[in-house]
């Protein structure tokens, strides 16, 4: 059986990769699997520290090395890695003698903001080596942190290569255009993400909505103005839950339109479940090739039909037969505007998410499928 230490690098703002972890860890201890969780804070480092141990390649390895040694690990299974414990990191989990597994959410391997957007849509100008356009366009908002990010990925991506074992991408998008990347393809495996089955409902509420929901980062690679558009278009109450610099731009825009929309802000888990029982639909008009979103598979799990853009692992969520085109606002204002006419549809398309979900990603299939990435020899 094998020992696995579980190693993450908490974002400054907490997300879906703070909530693979948690699953992980709880699958694990719910398998009988041996583990431990090694963590590092970026909201503990000050930006200087941050940007040193970027460019180094990491901070305190020895520290890594230790836990692995202690644990007896077998494996080392890497979440963020970015800046606190990099590819020195890395290598100090092989040097110990553990096979090294990195799970990649993003493509922070390239791109200094991780989710290769900018101007509202995809952007893939950062691939394998070449960082440098992520500093001319200075993506992260400062001339040193990109010159930094640049600087950093560059010079450290060699190590990366070669320092680990296997990668994980949570979709079939994902694992294809990583490897587009640069990524050696034939050491990526798809490992989806699960949901606990007392997260999962047995039957779909959705006829009985009052609101469709946004659960999202309010951030222009999200097509967010074509939800608030198709609100204003069907007369649909749009309930909007997230916090980011598009919503002053996105509440004006409802005002103009006069748009049944409600704007949340940040809420927390617990909030946004309980959000979900009351929709009959999310909407997800992204412009840009999202990975596996959580917010799309809790949807799916709670029964409510989701109205996504066909764009990276989304159509591998909910099916390509339900996917709209990217960007065309008058497709999801007709789609939304068909579906709160018809109750029973909107129940019946919940009740089929939440049997792909099953069928999909249970725990079961997730720990199967986890241990046998575990088991696999080294390359």
């Amino acid at each position: 059986m094998a020992r696995v230490l579980v190693v993450h690098n908490r974002y400054r703002v907490e997300g879906g990769e703070e909530r693979s972890v948690e699953l992980q860890l709880r699958a694990m201890r719910r398998a009988g699997v041996a583990h431990r969780l090694l963590e590092r804070r970026s909201s503990e480092a000050g930006r200087g520290r941050a940007a040193l141990s970027l460019l180094r390649g990491g901070d305190r390895p020895g520290d890594l090395e230790r836990a692995a040694r202690e644990l007896g690990a077998t494996v080392v299974h890497v979440h963020n890695m970015q800046p606190l414990v990099g590819p020195r990191g890395l290598a100090a989990a092989r040097s110990a003698g553990a096979r090294v597994v990195l799970h990649l959410h993003n493509l922070r391997l390239f791109c200094a903001i991780g989710v290769a957007a900018r101007d509202g849509g995809p952007c893939f100008r950062c691939h394998g080596r070449n960082t440098l356009p992520g500093l001319v366009l200075n993506c992260r908002g400062s001339v040193p942190e990109a010159a930094a990010y640049a600087a950093a990925l560059s010079a450290h991506q060699p190590q990366v290569f070669r320092t680990v074992d296997c990668f994980i991408a949570p979709s079939g998008w994902a694992a294809g255009q990583l490897a587009r990347l640069g990524v050696p393809a034939e050491r990526i495996e798809v490992l989806p993400h699960y949901l606990p089955a007392e997260a999962v409902a047995e039957r779909s509420t959705a006829d009985r909505a009052v609101y469709a929901l946004v659960a999202s980062r309010l951030s222009p690679e999200k097509g967010l103005g074509a939800a608030i558009e198709a609100a204003a278009g069907s007369g649909v109450p749009l309930t909007v839950a997230g916090e980011g610099p598009e919503r002053e731009r996105l509440e004006r825009r409802a005002r103009e339109l006069r748009a049944p929309v409600s704007f949340l802000g940040r809420v927390d888990r617990e909030e946004i479940a309980r959000l979900l029982r009351g929709a009959g639909a999310l909407l997800l008009p992204s412009r840009y090739h999202e990975f596996s979103p959580y917010a799309v598979l809790e949807a799916m799990a709670a029964g409510v039909p989701v109205l996504g853009a066909a764009v990276g692992g989304v159509p591998e969520l909910i099916g390509p037969e339900r996917v709209l085109p990217r960007g065309d606002t008058p497709a999801l204002t007709q789609r939304l505007r068909d579906l709160w006419g018809d109750p029973e549809r909107r129940r019946e398309e919940g009740d089929a998410l939440i049997a792909r979900v099953h069928r999909h990603h249970s725990e079961e299939r997730f720990v199967e499928r986890l241990l046998a990435l575990y088991r696999a020899g080294a390359r």
